[in-house]
């Protein structure tokens, strides 16, 4: 039985809740609303890299001025806080992935990667060694409670929606996660932070990569893997050649500027083979997908993925964290593995990004889980594979 708004059977004052204080709005006000609600509230602030202390471009995050301002507010809320050197961690589970990633001709989201390793598990262990019944964050999400676990739902505010970044939360972890914030909107979050008073409620939300300091995150990758400048062709969908790079990792699928070829009509990046360090492009029609091939699947829905597989029952899916649920179908390949079809179709499908599953498209709607996408299958080359298919 419940004691508390977490859903916790103690009083909140028996409740050692460790709040993830990035130094941002979200974070800050999930803190003071627990340390207002009587919880014993433990904030921590990571160091993942080394941002410095002097002044930052907008939009830029966990830089050395966002731990300053979590120590600040932690102090305003009378808040126990310590910062962790996690940069090591970072750099092992995050950075050097995306890097890699990069390199194999994919677009990865290294805050999928972030939130999987250093904080939902690194984090999460220290705050057990800290005694905490639970690790807070501020990411628009919602968890309740069934039966003897949690499950994840989209936000009320669906233009804050997290869960796209989130899908790769163990069950363990969900059970021990709280997401304050789930049930307000972004402008709520703001007047919330006003009336605690707290220095951060107009700073601006962090919007890039966090250890991309100037927005170039080709320059980290070269400064990590030199070779990942490679020369190579840029070709049409017949193979002629059209023209040379200097490195694919200077692409991504969909991409159209600064692709460096002259054409009569617009080109788009279809394909990216970093065997060959080839760059193919296309007219836009050429990136309409179809179905998408995942790997590393964690489902958090009830029960098991078999009983989607059928392909009978109707899910939605994200393939870009900007982009709405859309309908699709899990169905089974010819070799046995599971794929996704999306109904409508989708451009600019790129492997690395995730491909995240729904019950719905509404506020609410239950997150069932994701991969990653291994491969993209264009209407073009689905329609290769079934001729192959067929003629076997």
């Amino acid at each position: 039985m419940s004691l508390n708004s977490l859903d916790i059977a103690k009083p909140p004052a028996e409740t050692r809740v460790v709040v993830a204080m990035s130094g941002g709005v979200d974070s800050s006000v999930t803190a003071a609303l627990l340390a207002e609600a009587g919880y014993d509230v433990v904030g921590i602030t990571l160091q993942l890299y080394d941002g410095g202390t002097g002044p930052r471009r907008a939009g830029a995050c966990c830089a050395g001025q966002d731990i300053h301002d979590a120590r600040r507010v932690a102090e305003a809320l009378g808040i126990d806080h310590y910062v962790l050197d996690y940069e090591e961690r970072f750099r092992q589970a995050v950075i050097d992935p995306f890097a890699d990633s990069y390199l194999a001709g994919e677009t990865p989201i290294p805050c999928v990667a972030c939130n999987q390793t250093v904080k939902f598990r690194d984090l999460l262990a220290t705050a057990e060694d800290l005694g905490a019944d639970a690790l807070a964050t501020g990411h628009y999400i919602e968890t309740r409670r069934r039966g003897a676990h949690r499950a994840m739902f989209r936000p009320r505010d669906l233009d804050r929606d997290q869960s796209y970044f989130l899908y790769g939360t163990t069950q363990a972890q969900l059970d021990f996660l709280r997401f304050p914030l789930g049930t307000m909107t972004k402008d709520e979050t703001r007047q919330m932070a006003e009336r605690f008073g707290l220095s951060v409620a107009a700073k601006p939300d962090s919007q890039d990569i966090c250890f991309v300091s100037k927005g170039k995150y080709f320059d980290v990758i070269r400064k990590l893997r030199p070779e990942s400048a490679e020369p190579g062709d840029i070709v049409d969908l017949t193979g002629r050649k059209l023209g040379r790079h200097e490195g694919i990792v200077n692409f991504t699928i969909g991409q159209r500027r600064g692709l460096g070829v002259a054409a009569s009509e617009p080109l788009y990046v279809v394909a990216l083979d970093a065997a060959t360090a080839t760059v193919t492009v296309g007219p836009r029609e050429a990136l309409l997908t179809r179905r998408i091939r995942l790997r590393d699947l964690n489902w958090l829905g009830e029960g098991s993925p078999e009983a989607w597989l059928a392909g009978d029952r109707d899910l939605f899916v994200k393939v870009r964290s900007t982009r709405p649920p859309a309908p699709a179908r899990i169905v089974s390949a010819a070799d046995g593995s599971a794929e996704v079809e999306l109904v409508l179709g989708e451009d600019g499908i790129a492997p690395g990004q995730a491909c995240v599953f729904y019950d719905g498209m509404e506020a609410g709607a239950e997150v069932l889980g994701g991969g990653v996408i291994a491969e993209s299958l264009s209407a073009r080359r689905l329609a290769a594979r079934e001729a192959v298919a067929a003629a076997v």
